[in-house]
């Protein structure tokens, strides 16, 4: 596996960990649809939490959190709806980023509720 494939894989872990210690209730991890990918869908407060999660191992250049484009945006929220039709959600969806910081020195984890929200 090529580094940043792990480095992103251990954010993935670090995540997990850190909603399930927020008492979130994980339904999948890395769901597909089509070429579109959602890294976390959780529930949180009867709310369906759509998480991206963004790992680096410097914030010298933007944090992770910035680099969650309008098309990634876009792409986030066709997953989403998706999601809702595969299995007949019937919750408020949130759009979520998680910004995991992996160094030498240590790992630093920011959620961001709301991140962005759909032009349905």
């Amino acid at each position: 596996m090529a580094k940043h494939n792990e480095i992103g894989k251990e954010g993935e872990e670090l995540a997990l960990v850190f909603l399930k210690n927020k008492n979130y209730k994980i339904l999948h991890t890395n769901w597909r649809y089509y070429k579109k990918e959602i890294d976390i869908v959780a529930i949180d407060n009867k709310m369906l939490a759509i998480i991206e999660v963004k790992t680096r191992t410097s914030s010298d250049f933007n944090l992770p959190s910035q680099t969650v484009s309008l098309q990634k945006q876009k792409f986030l929220i066709d997953a989403a709806n998706a999601y809702v039709e595969t299995f007949n959600v019937d919750l408020e969806i949130r759009f979520d980023i998680i910004s995991v910081n992996i160094n030498k020195k240590n790992k630093k984890i920011d959620h961001l509720e709301d991140a962005f929200f759909p032009l349905w």
